[in-house]
């Protein structure tokens, strides 16, 4: 696509269809790639020998969560489903891991239960007398360097995938609007941009 001749002065929202699709196809990519950042995190985290596990918490938790939303059902239609997981090139039981990080966001995402560790109530008995209530708990493991590693992988392979179907899509919303007129481009509502800090104008 040729870029064009001088630096547009402003920027129109367009509520088609077509529009709508592709602004959610650019939010499951931007999923995508949060997934992406926090698997990098998550290698640098456990790396060293005393991980924090509260930032490793922190960013397996996004990651799945992130991860899982990009598979939503949206009433566009915009959303993964696991035939783009199958038609990955990648090796190994790739779908069958997809669908584990699937319940595993369920499990870290449940309301009701604690994602972290597991806990039990038991009675001290001493000479066959209860002297006092014990509280055990057993901690889950961490997310080892291997599973964040493949995690990363499917994301990043999906990312590009997406960022194919972004492209179309752009096409198609592009060629819709050179269908209006210069007066019907000015009755859209006008999108306010911001500067990003550091740019030149």
């Amino acid at each position: 696509m040729t870029a064009p001749s001088e630096t547009p002065r402003t920027v129109r929202r367009i509520g088609s269809p077509a529009a709508a699709a592709l602004a959610d196809l650019a939010a499951i990519f931007d999923d995508l790639q949060m997934t992406l950042l926090c698997c990098e995190r998550l290698v640098q985290q456990l790396s060293v020998p005393e991980p924090d596990a509260t930032v490793v918490e922190s960013l397996w938790t996004t990651a799945l969560l992130s991860y899982s939303r990009c598979f939503a059902p949206g009433g566009r239609g915009m959303g993964l489903v696991e035939a783009d997981v199958e038609g990955l090139e990648l090796e190994g039981e790739v779908l069958a891991w997809h669908q584990m990080l699937r319940q595993l966001k369920k499990h870290y995402a449940d309301p009701a239960t604690n994602p972290r560790e597991t806990f039990e109530v038991g009675v001290a008995v001493s000479d066959g007398t209860p002297q006092g209530v014990a509280i055990t708990s057993t901690r889950q493991a961490l997310p080892d360097t291997v599973s964040v590693h493949q995690t990363g992988a499917i994301a990043y392979r999906l990312s590009q995938l997406v960022d194919g179907r972004i492209a179309e899509h752009q096409a198609t919303v592009l060629e819709g609007t050179r269908s209006l007129s210069p007066v019907e481009l000015e009755t859209l509502d006008e999108v306010e941009l911001t500067e990003t800090p550091g740019s030149e104008e």
